[in-house]
């Protein structure tokens, strides 16, 4: 049976064709790696909205491939913890939803490497990729043309908390910025060093529901905790709308992001991240920047 990320793949394949381009002459045109459009059309790897709309600006579909990316099931047959359960349901039929958050980057703004590197570290194997497909098929009705609004002030701990690598940091970063210009998603950042903002002591979600009903949400490491008093809501509505007034700007916001995206960029390559080549240069240049620690000895040749 061929499935949604399969059937979505063909199609991509065949506007590719017909516009007469190979994988690797659209990946310079996106730009991106050809193996992800390798894999996109293979149906092994699940696109992001930045890839789809650039797909559909050089293939010229008229927005056909987005229009698509934002109605398909891309992670069908998920499971969640139950106590997260009731959260994801309310999740799904929200109208609006303003959240508060601390060290992590939230669920439905996280890339699908920064969520893997995160949920690593409590899971591998088969349950670590369930978990990652859980997380990532929460996102497509808020990343889709017409989306329920999303606001979410980050603490600038979100992306100061390093999770995977340099690299998955920095790409998170430009996920950040590139979802803050959807016209139903607005980032702004909380400073570490603003001590005049007043923060509310745990991350929280205040969403709305389609009957105008008011939730706040917030958990621990193993438990949800749901209210509707409408007088608790409208004190943590206060306190919510206060710091977004006082924090930074979106556009602000989009700048601090890009300085720590930056950050990221400029990190010193691991072994790993460098080719046989230049761990063979970086070693010569080791071994000649050793300090001799020997005199030389000048031996006298003997005379012919």
């Amino acid at each position: 049976m061929t499935t949604n990320a399969e059937f979505f793949g063909e199609l991509l394949r065949h506007f590719r064709e017909a516009a007469f381009l190979s994988q690797e002459a659209l990946a310079k045109q996106i730009p991106c790696d050809r193996s992800l459009v390798a894999r996109v059309e293979a149906g092994t790897r699940v696109p992001q909205d930045s890839f789809v709309k650039k797909c559909d600006e050089v293939l010229r579909t008229g927005g056909v491939l987005m229009r698509l990316w934002g109605r398909v099931d891309w992670y069908p047959q998920v499971e969640h913890p139950d106590w997260f359960g009731r959260w994801v349901e309310m999740e799904a039929k929200a109208v609006a939803m303003y959240q508060y958050q601390t060290m992590v980057v939230p669920g439905l703004l996280q890339t699908p490497d920064y969520a893997r590197a995160l949920l690593s570290r409590r899971a591998s194997g088969e349950l670590l990729e369930n978990r990652v497909r859980a997380r990532l098929g929460r996102q497509p009705r808020y990343l889709a043309e017409g989306g329920p609004m999303f606001v979410a002030v980050l603490d600038e701990s979100c992306l100061r908390h390093a999770v995977g690598s340099p690299a998955v940091m920095r790409d998170q970063c430009a996920h950040l910025l590139s979802l803050g210009q959807l016209p139903n998603i607005r980032i702004q950042m909380a400073p570490a060093g603003r001590f005049d903002l007043v923060r509310p002591n745990r991350p929280v979600s205040l969403v709305t529901m389609p009957d105008a009903e008011r939730w706040i949400y917030t958990e621990s490491l193993s438990h949800g905790y749901f209210n509707n008093d409408p007088e608790v809501y409208a004190a943590m509505s206060r306190i919510y709308d206060v710091l977004r007034a006082d924090t930074l700007s979106t556009r602000e916001s989009a700048a601090l992001i890009g300085k720590l995206m930056k950050e990221y960029g400029d990190h010193d390559p691991s072994p790993a991240e460098c080719g046989d080549l230049d761990q063979e240069q970086l070693q010569r240049r080791r071994r000649r920047a050793v300090p001799r620690t020997r005199p030389r000895v000048h031996l006298r040749r003997p005379r012919p």
